[in-house]
């Protein structure tokens, strides 16, 4: 277990990504799921209210449900750690204060509990002040309703604004971020917004840790049949470069008797800036994929930071 750095929330090194419970697993199979994960002492669930509004006849806040009511048949939410998000589900937009005590409420209601231990912005919104923003989250917290607020797909610059902006007002700032950061999607966070978020003194929650499937190993040269719901998306990285990865992840994975989305999850938290990594599963059979916690070497990191860079 690890302490999320500027927070007193004790986690599991694997955060369960839940973005397909209630789409492409539906409630019985996502409580499946989550009890496989909780069998390996998982605690850290990840989800937004707007999951999954993008699947037809959807409105968001299914994941929420899904993981409310497993919480209630399980009595387990005083072990569990829950994240959600606010400002990118269709009809509640934006980081107004009005808009994000509204969807607070909607969250709570709909995963059964009384308190969110860590909340997302899940986008920016600069036509709202930090202000307004920053204080809204200032009055939930004091609530008792959200614990800890942290940030999704935002500049490095913006994010250096507002926790700045909550230092000098002596208000709750942003504990974390979530940015997409994987073996094979290191450009948009490597750089400034990893710096940034070093000499911040937080850490990255990194989503799509195994590349939407692609880092598990199933997509290989030639083949053209995988049982995913994802393979769409994970034949975006099908290029020789990234095959090159995989080729190298083979060696790490038997060195560590282990399989490829465990050492693409170790290689996340071997960086410096990273807490803990994102990965989802639709089945048991996936849980215990990634549910493996791998250390690697100096050199095993290095050899992968050369394949991938």
């Amino acid at each position: 277990m690890i302490t999320i750095p500027e927070t007193d929330l004790v986690v599991h090194p694997l955060c369960l990504g839940s973005n397909i419970f209630g789409s492409n697993a539906d409630e019985a199979q996502s409580h499946t799921v989550m009890d496989a994960y909780s069998a390996h002492a998982g605690n850290f669930i990840d989800t937004a209210d707007m999951y999954n509004q993008w699947v037809e006849g959807h409105v968001g806040g299914e994941s929420e449900t899904v993981i409310g009511s497993w919480m209630k048949k399980r009595n387990n939410r005083q072990s569990m750690v829950i994240a959600t998000k606010v400002s990118k589900m269709d009809k509640r937009p934006g980081l107004s204060a009005k808009n994000i005590f509204a969807a607070c409420e909607e969250s709570l209601n709909r995963l059964q509990t009384d308190y969110i231990d860590l909340y997302y912005s899940h986008s920016d919104d600069e036509t709202v002040s930090l202000e307004e923003t920053l204080g809204a989250y200032a009055q939930l917290i004091a609530q008792g309703k959200v614990r800890y607020i942290a940030a999704s797909n935002f500049t490095p610059a913006r994010l250096r604004e507002s926790i700045k902006y909550s230092e000098d007002n002596n208000i709750p700032a942003y504990v974390a971020v979530q940015n997409l950061y994987n073996l094979v999607d290191r450009k948009s966070y490597e750089g400034e917004m990893s710096q940034a978020v070093l000499d911040l003194g937080i850490s990255n929650i990194p989503f799509y840790g195994i590349a939407r499937g692609f880092l598990t190993g199933k997509y290989r040269p030639g083949v053209t049949e995988v049982d995913s719901k994802r393979a769409a998306g994970a034949r975006e990285y099908a290029t020789d470069k990234n095959y090159a990865v995989l080729t190298v992840m083979d060696e790490v994975a038997k060195n560590h008797n282990a399989s490829l989305a465990a050492v693409a999850l170790a290689w996340l938290r071997a960086q410096p800036s990273v807490s803990v990594p994102i990965a989802s599963a639709r089945t048991v059979e996936q849980v215990e994929e990634i549910i493996q916690v791998v250390e690697l070497s100096v050199e095993e990191v290095e050899k992968l930071n050369g394949v991938s860079a």
